[in-house]
């Protein structure tokens, strides 16, 4: 018999063979299959948004704030959104979508003006400091992912974009509002 951990003690997490083999003895038409795919891309996802997390922290922004800004950058030049379309495409809500905002404009990384043509509405630009604190998370992210698919050939991560880019339409097709808040999705 294994003793008790100690208190405080954080069991590690379960290998996902033995959290597969779990889950199959618990429910028993488990396809083992799409559970190490589908386990597998929720714990990369989980790592990945730590290591995103770290890097951005050095630069002295949150992954939010990193958020923000890469919305800004795809919109294209000259960068600028009203927060509701920022909000919609963060899945945030207004209230989060200003506070955000708010520390963002705070901190330099963006500016928030009355749209000349339209004095009720808001817009909001990233800044040069914005956008250069954007390309630096952006090589760190580069080096980081260039590492995570180092074992992979030019191929393999082709076929892997190709799939992986798949499996996003058809979630994107059957959950077409799954991209906003999950309490959205009542």
């Amino acid at each position: 018999m294994s003793e008790p951990p100690e208190p405080g003690h954080v069991p590690a997490e379960p290998s996902l063979e033995e959290q597969i083999a779990a889950y199959q003895r618990e429910f028993q038409d488990l396809d083992p299959q799409v559970e190490q795919v589908v386990s597998a891309l929720q714990r990369l996802n989980r790592r990945m948004n730590v290591a995103y997390g770290r890097q951005t922290a050095t630069l002295g922004m949150s992954n939010a704030e990193w958020e923000v800004l890469k919305a800004l950058v795809v919109s294209g030049a000259p960068y600028r959104l009203g927060p509701g379309e920022l909000a919609k495409r963060l899945g945030l809500t207004p209230a989060a979508m200003t506070h955000r905002i708010d520390r963002m404009a705070n901190e330099g990384l963006v500016t928030r003006e009355r749209d000349e043509a339209n004095r009720v509405r808001v817009i909001v630009e990233l800044t040069h400091e914005g956008r250069e604190k954007w390309l630096e998370a952006m090589r760190m992210a580069s080096v980081f992912e260039e590492d995570l698919l180092q074992d992979l050939t030019g191929e393999e991560r082709g076929l892997l974009g190709v799939m992986l880019t798949r499996l996003l339409r058809r979630v994107e097709v059957a959950q077409p509002d799954a991209g906003g808040r999950l309490n959205d999705l009542a």
